[in-house]
């Protein structure tokens, strides 16, 4: 498994952890910068969710970074189970956030016509901000099966 793309401590592993951190800095920056969202419980909570894991792919990032400039190999039996709990953590909690907030946005646009009948939402910035949470989600659900497949190599 050492030439496994993705794994912890590899150009793979870091382009992922920077892809992650990189969409959920967008997601919180563009919902911060909406007027209202936090009116909404799944807005606030997608920006929870996209902090948290924002400060774990930054972590991870700097890990990685650390580990290929010193050569040194991360993928011990407790390293990579405490990679799987912690990208399964955030990906789960980032899923689940994404959803909430494409669920608002959703019943915003198409069923209540909020966007329509109050033109000072920033519904796009919703839809935006959500669209770089579900990113970020994918790339974290990614690393987290690559972990899973590494613990499950040992």
């Amino acid at each position: 498994m050492a030439g496994m793309l993705g794994r912890p401590g590899s150009w793979g592993g870091l382009v992922l952890r920077v892809g992650q951190t990189f969409f959920a800095a967008a997601c919180i920056g563009v919902m911060g910068s909406s007027l209202g969202f936090a009116s909404y419980t799944a807005f606030c909570y997608l920006i929870a969710s996209m902090g948290l894991q924002m400060l774990w792919s930054f972590a991870l990032a700097c890990l990685d970074g650390y580990a290929i400039t010193t050569n040194k190999d991360l993928t011990s039996p407790i390293l990579v189970s405490l990679f799987v709990v912690g990208d399964w953590v955030t990906a789960i909690l980032s899923f689940a956030a994404a959803s909430s907030s494409a669920g608002v946005v959703i019943l915003f646009q198409k069923d209540v016509f909020f966007c329509r009948r109050y033109t000072q939402l920033p519904c796009g910035k919703y839809e935006l901000a959500t669209a770089f949470a579900f990113l970020s989600w994918a790339l974290s659900a990614t690393s987290a099966l690559i972990m899973f497949w590494l613990l499950a190599a040992f």
